[in-house]
């Protein structure tokens, strides 16, 4: 089951092809390479709107060149959330926009069990990047989202989202640590959480330079991390920018994991963006984890 984030107001792909995207954020026109985008543009006079390309180096990273000025950052709003959004020297801007179709699905969770039950939700987001679906489970009412990721940096610009949402009174924690390490310290803590979202790097490196290699170890993250799940769990999330990572991988780990031992279902599918000039943008794949109802 694919899915599409098209909820978007004040962002959209407006164009894609010659492995590249062309997207509006708020304001500002955006050039970034993109290689799943093999096939040829549709509309080549929109793609001078672009304010900024850009441009990859020969010896890794790149830079961009500004058409028009640009500011440093600036905001972005999805429905009740807003978000910093800055162009970083890795193409980067601080935020998926597809992971939109994500947060509402995790929304949606936490709203209903809130509405249901007084009991607390408690939330874990590992690789959790600057916080997008830290501050959507937040902004839902989870009781405390635990946000884990390996950069100083990335956690300091999470803080920031939290403060530009207006979180600063709900219970959030901040973790910078290598993701596995800290999901068995919490095992042998006996900490319970009620949702657990994961966005796991292709490879990477953790603050003490640990190695991290998705195929090597992501079954093992998995199986450690549904330790953690509560007694009545809410979801179990995986995402996956891996290129050629199968969805029937993806599949199969989240049900030996946990449908064998706890039942529930498993979805999983691609991440898709809508394009305004036609078609859609892969960015991606999920796969999600859901208790028998």
């Amino acid at each position: 089951m694919n899915q599409i984030a098209n909820g978007w107001e004040e962002y959209e792909v407006i164009d894609t092809g010659n492995r590249e995207k062309l997207e509006r954020w708020n304001k500002v026109v955006l050039r970034r390479p993109d290689p799943v985008a093999i096939w040829p543009i549709r509309s080549e006079g929109e793609w001078n709107r672009a304010d900024a390309v850009y441009h990859r180096s020969n010896k890794g990273g790149g830079y961009w060149e500004t058409k028009k000025p640009v500011k440093e950052n600036w905001t972005i709003g999805y429905r009740d959330l807003r978000f910093k959004i800055s162009p970083t020297g890795f193409k980067h801007t601080g935020l998926f926009p597809e992971q939109a179709a994500n947060w509402d699905f995790t929304m949606e969770a936490i709203r209903e069990r809130k509405a249901k039950s007084d009991n607390p939700v408690r939330i874990l987001n590992l690789f959790a990047y600057t916080g997008g679906a830290t501050m959507a489970a937040s902004r839902a009412g989870a009781d405390e989202v635990v946000h884990v990721d390996a950069s100083k940096g990335i956690v300091a610009w999470a803080k920031e989202n939290m403060h530009i949402n207006h979180l600063e009174d709900r219970t959030i924690r901040f973790i910078v640590d290598d993701v596995l390490k800290f999901v068995k310290r919490e095992i042998r803590r006996g900490r319970k959480y009620d949702g657990i979202i994961m966005d796991p790097p292709s490879y990477g490196r953790g603050p003490n330079q640990e190695l991290w290699k998705l195929e090597d170890q992501l079954y093992e993250l998995v199986s450690e991390c549904a330790k953690l799940l509560s007694d009545d769990p809410l979801f179990f999330l995986v995402n996956c920018y891996t290129t050629g990572f199968p969805l029937s991988a993806m599949k199969e780990t989240l049900t030996r994991v946990l449908v064998d031992t706890r039942g529930g279902s498993v979805e999983v599918g691609e991440n898709l963006l809508p394009v305004t000039k036609g078609g859609v943008l892969p960015c991606g794949i999920f796969g999600r984890w859901t208790p028998k109802q």
